[in-house]
């Protein structure tokens, strides 16, 4: 299994002073610190994902639970959403986030904010976050929304206005739990209930109209 590359600074240092730790005699530090080292191997976990294939599919956009599916009437950046379905990450989950569908990125939007716990309601709208808009080829247009929680203070967007996403394909992760928001355009079909666990990538959310 491979590991997301943000992930080695905290893997590496872990480990040196888990050695530096065992070379002055301190076992137990040396103990803790080798946990840690394994529990960052397990947070920055990037294993591969085979997406389902199938004309209009939505995929989930991160591993996690599904806290809540609201009707929304939105503008601005989310003009034409009707309906938003949260994730919740929790640390255990895979932190990588990918392409709910093969799109363009027509507007990536970063937006400074709270460090609410993130399964709130309030999260979606206060947290730092960072919002991405992806456009299919008949111009359909979904929201995906990367949302930082208590712990997660770092969210990290691999990519940039113009690019083209395969469905499924890798554009982001948010470090130590957090949520993530996607917005379904009006007449998209949702096939999740609220508990549901998903998997980024492979579970099926719904398909577009």
């Amino acid at each position: 299994m491979s590991i997301a590359r943000e992930g080695y600074p905290f893997i590496l240092v872990a480990a040196l002073l888990a050695l530096l730790a065992l070379v002055l005699g301190w076992k137990w530090v040396a103990l803790a610190c080798v946990v840690f080292a394994f529990a960052f191997l397990g947070f920055f976990r990037d294993p591969e994902r085979v997406a389902p294939q199938g004309e209009g599919l939505i995929l989930a956009p991160a591993d996690g639970r599904v806290v809540a599916i609201r009707r929304v009437d939105k503008e601005g950046l989310f003009a034409g959403a009707e309906t938003r379905v949260s994730i919740f990450l929790s640390p255990l989950d895979v932190h990588v986030n990918r392409a709910p569908i093969r799109a363009r990125v027509e507007q990536v939007r970063y937006r400074e904010g709270s460090f609410l716990a993130a399964y709130r309601e309030e999260a979606s709208e206060g947290n730092e976050n960072n919002a991405l808009i992806l456009v299919d080829g008949e111009e359909r247009r979904l929201g995906v929304v990367q949302i930082a929680g208590v712990l997660a203070r770092r969210i990290v967007c691999y990519v940039k206005q113009g690019d083209v996403l395969e469905r499924g394909q890798r554009f982001g992760l948010i470090m130590f739990g957090s949520r993530v928001d996607l917005f379904l355009p009006r007449g998209a079909r949702v096939d999740v209930v609220e508990r549901q666990r998903v998997r980024a990538g492979e579970s099926v959310i719904g398909r577009l109209p």
